[in-house]
């Protein structure tokens, strides 16, 4: 297999980082500085800034992964891997993992991930109204009257969508917290009034903050965030 599915595969890192390691020169296999592309044979002895490669351990007591990435502007959250830029490739864990709802492709910022399909539509039932917070920046600048329409909700998709909080935050741009996760949502929202969004981020799903974490990676959420994201259920 390629080395960097191998890397991926003993849990140090995804693929994706494990390409940057080899990349920067800091893989060997069997003494020999290891390429984009190379390798690895059942035996081989592998290592990253010479030491020897091992699997990392497993966290007793979670049965699936859970994980939060920051995702750029061009990924598409689909689990069609034969899809351009899809984020499972970009991602590359070693674990099949499915999109916890949606980011459309032309949107940054938060998004949930995990192993364990069967969680997945729990999450995303309606009736949890988990609050999904974003900053937008639009092309013209944001008045009272346009939060207000905002907030009280705007006929798109043929349906009223439900009311929201919003804030003015800079001459043209805005906060914004839904409880709804229709398609193109906030965009489809604000071209009802006349403004185009240039620039959409997710910040915050539920108790999940996207905090510092850069753009393009990913960290497994917390034992505290998974409780609070489901409360009540004991099993991960």
């Amino acid at each position: 297999m390629r080395i960097n599915k191998h890397i991926s595969d003993t849990g140090f890192c995804s693929r994706r980082d494990a390409d940057a390691l080899i990349e920067a020169g800091r893989v060997t296999i069997n003494g020999q500085v290891a390429e984009i592309g190379s390798l690895f044979v059942e035996g081989d002895d592998v290592r990253i800034d010479g030491q020897a490669l091992k699997p990392r351990a497993k966290k007793k007591g979670r049965a699936h992964v859970y994980i939060a990435l920051n995702k750029p502007v061009g990924i598409t959250c689909t689990t069609d891997e034969t899809a351009a830029g899809n984020i499972v490739e970009f991602i590359g864990h070693e674990q099949r993992i499915f999109p916890i709802g949606r980011l459309d492709k032309d949107s940054e910022g938060l998004i949930l991930l995990t192993s364990n399909g069967d969680i997945v539509n729990e999450i995303l039932r309606a009736e949890n109204r988990h609050e999904k917070e974003y900053l937008v920046a639009v092309n013209k600048a944001v008045t009272p009257e346009f939060l207000r329409g905002m907030a009280n909700g705007v006929r798109i998709h043929g349906k009223m969508t439900l009311p929201c909080r919003t804030t003015r935050i800079a001459k043209f741009g805005f906060k914004i917290v839904l409880t709804q996760g229709l398609n193109r949502q906030i965009r489809l929202m604000s071209a009802a009034f006349g403004y185009r969004v240039t620039q959409l981020r997710r910040v915050r799903i539920s108790n999940i903050q996207l905090g510092a974490l850069k753009l393009g990676r990913w960290r497994n959420l917390t034992d505290a965030e998974l409780a609070g994201l489901l409360p009540g259920r004991s099993e991960w």
